[in-house]
C-alpha cells in the first residue's frame, strides 16, 4: 500500500499542495449546481429557477452528509498510512466501498418515494411544486453515482492524493455543462434537464474514475477480494469518526433549509434570492471546506506517525489561510454583491433582495473558516463528535431563532437574515477554542516526547 507522504517537508507547501487540487476538485464539483442555476435562469422563469434552488438544497444536504460519513474513511486510512500499516490500510478501503454501496442503495429506495413529502416540508411555493418535484425524482436516481464518486474521492485523499479526484470531477464538469446546454437550452426540459444532466455527468465520472482504478491503480491499492469483507473493526473506526460528521454536516444543512423555509414563507422574491444567494455562497465556502479536509487529512497522517505538534501546526497555519481569505472576500463583497447576484437572475426585485443578504452572509466566511480548522483537527483526533456538538449548539441557540426573529422583525431587507448566520459561526468559534485549549492542556499526546521532524 502506497501513499504520499504528509509527515515531511515545509508544513505550508504541503498544505497548499493538498488544498489547492482539493479546492479546485469542490469548485468543480459546485460548478454542476451554479451551471443548472445559471442555464435555468437564462432560458426559464422564476418558478424554475426556484425549483432548482430547493430541489438542489436537498441534493447538497444528501452530498454533504455522503462526504462527511466518508471522512472517516479518509482519517482512518491517513492514520493507517501515516503508521505505515498496509494491511489495515487496503482493509479500510474494502469495507468502505462495500459499506457505502449498500448505504447508496438504500437511500435511492427510500428518498424516492419520500420525493413529494419532503417538497411538502420544504414550505416550496405552489408555483415551484411541480418542477421541483421532477428534478428531486430524477436527481434521486442518481445516487449510487454520488455516493460512488465520493467514496473514491476520500480514498484518494487518505492516501494522501488530492489531484485523481480534480481530474475526474474535471471530466463530469465539462459534461454537465455540455448536457445542460442541450437539456435545457436546446429541448427546454427546464428543472427536468438541469437533473438529469447532473447525473448523467456524475455517472460518467464514475466510470472513467473506476476504469483509471481497475486498468491502472489496482497494484498499487493493494487490494483484494478479501479486504471487502466487512470488518467489526474496521467498519466501527469508519462509523465512528464519519457518523458526528455527517450528522454535524447534514445539521448544518437542515439549518440552511430552515432559513430557506423561513424566506419561502416570505414569498417568491426572497426565496428565489436566498437560494441564489445559498448556491454563491456555497461556491465561497470552499475554501474552508478545503482547508477542513487538508487539516483533516495532513493532521491524522502525523498524528499515525507520531508527530503530534505537526498535526497541530497543520491546524494554525490553516486558521491564518481562512481568515485572510475571509477577509479579503468580506470586503470585495461589499461592493460587487449586486453585480454577482444578477449573474442568476434578470429581475430586479430578486437582485436587490439577494443584495442585501450576501452583504451580511459573506462576512461568516472569516468565522466559518476558523471553525471549519478547529473541525479539521478534531477529526484527525478521533474526537469528532466535538465538530458535531459545537455546531449543533450554534444552530440551535443562535443560527436558526435568530434568522426566524430577523425575518418577522424586518420584513423589508434580508440583511439582518445574513447577520444571524455569522453570529452562528463566531459562538462556534469560542466553543472550538475553549475545547482546543482543554484537549490541549489534557491529551496524553501533549506529554508525548515529539519525534524529530526531518
Amino acid at each position: 500500500m502506497q501513499g504520499k507522504d504528509l509527515t515531511k517537508g515545509n508544513l505550508m507547501n504541503v498544505i497548499v499542495g493538498f488544498s489547492i487540487p482539493y479546492l479546485i476538485s469542490c469548485f468543480l464539483q459546485l460548478l454542476y449546481s451554479m451551471a443548472d442555476l445559471y442555464f435555468v435562469g437564462k432560458y426559464c422563469d422564476v418558478p424554475s429557477i426556484t425549483a432548482v434552488t430547493i430541489g438542489g438544497q436537498v441534493m447538497h444536504m444528501l452530498t454533504v452528509i455522503i462526504v462527511g460519513m466518508a471522512m472517516g474513511c479518509t482519517v482512518t486510512l491517513a492514520k493507517a498510512i501515516g503508521a505505515k500499516k498496509s494491511n489495515e490500510a487496503s482493509t479500510t478501503i474494502g469495507n468502505t466501498i462495500t459499506l457505502f454501496m449498500l448505504l447508496s442503495f438504500a437511500l435511492t429506495g427510500i428518498l424516492f418515494f419520500a420525493n413529494e413529502g419532503i417538497v411538502s416540508l420544504m414550505a416550496t411555493p405552489s408555483e415551484a411544486v411541480s418542477g421541483t418535484i421532477d428534478y428531486l425524482r430524477i436527481s434521486f436516481i442518481g445516487i449510487p453515482a454520488i455516493v460512488a464518486y465520493n467514496i473514491m474521492a476520500s480514498i484518494f485523499r487518505g492516501l494522501g492524493d488530492s489531484r485523481s479526484p480534480m481530474y475526474f470531477i474535471a471530466i463530469a464538469c465539462v459534461c454537465n455543462v455540455v448536457l445542460d446546454i442541450y437539456f435545457i437550452g436546446c429541448l427546454d426540459m427546464g428543472p427536468s434537464g438541469a437533473a438529469w444532466a447532473t447525473i448523467l455527468s456524475q455517472a460518467i465520472s464514475v466510470v472513467v474514475s473506476l476504469g483509471v482504478i481497475l486498468f491502472r491503480g489496482t497494484r498499487k491499492l493493494g487490494v483484494t477480494k478479501a479486504h471487502f469483507s466487512l470488518k467489526k473493526h474496521t467498519t466501527s473506526e469508519i462509523l465512528r469518526i464519519g457518523t458526528p460528521i455527517a450528522l454535524q454536516d447534514g445539521f448544518i444543512q437542515v439549518s440552511f433549509i430552515t432559513i430557506t423555509i423561513i424566506a419561502n414563507c416570505r414569498g417568491l422574491i426572497d426565496s428565489a434570492a436566498v437560494g441564489i444567494v445559498e448556491r454563491i455562497i456555497g461556491f465561497l465556502f470552499l475554501v474552508p471546506s478545503a482547508l477542513l479536509s487538508t487539516v483533516s487529512a495532513v493532521s491524522a497522517q502525523n498524528i499515525g506517525a507520531g508527530l503530534f505538534e505537526r498535526a497541530r501546526r497543520t491546524m494554525r497555519y490553516s486558521i491564518i489561510i481562512a481568515v485572510s481569505f475571509g477577509a479579503v472576500t468580506t470586503i470585495l463583497f461589499q461592493f460587487v454583491s449586486a453585480d454577482v447576484v444578477s449573474w442568476f437572475t434578470t429581475d430586479k426585485r430578486v437582485i436587490i433582495s439577494g443584495e442585501q443578504y450576501l452583504k451580511a452572509y459573506v462576512i461568516d466566511c472569516i468565522f466559518a473558516g476558523i471553525h471549519f480548522c478547529y473541525s479539521g483537527y478534531f477529526c484527525a483526533c478521533g474526537r469528532s463528535i466535538i465538530s458535531f456538538a459545537h455546531n449543533s449548539i450554534s444552530i440551535v441557540t443562535a443560527r436558526i431563532p435568530l434568522a426566524y426573529l430577523a425575518s418577522i422583525t424586518f420584513s423589508t431587507t434580508l440583511y439582518p437574515m445574513g447577520i444571524a448566520t455569522v453570529t452562528g459561526s463566531l459562538l462556534s468559534v469560542f466553543i472550538c477554542i475553549y475545547l482546543y485549549r482543554r484537549i490541549t492542556n489534557k491529551d496524553k499526546f501533549a506529554n508525548l516526547t515529539q519525534p524529530t521532524e526531518k
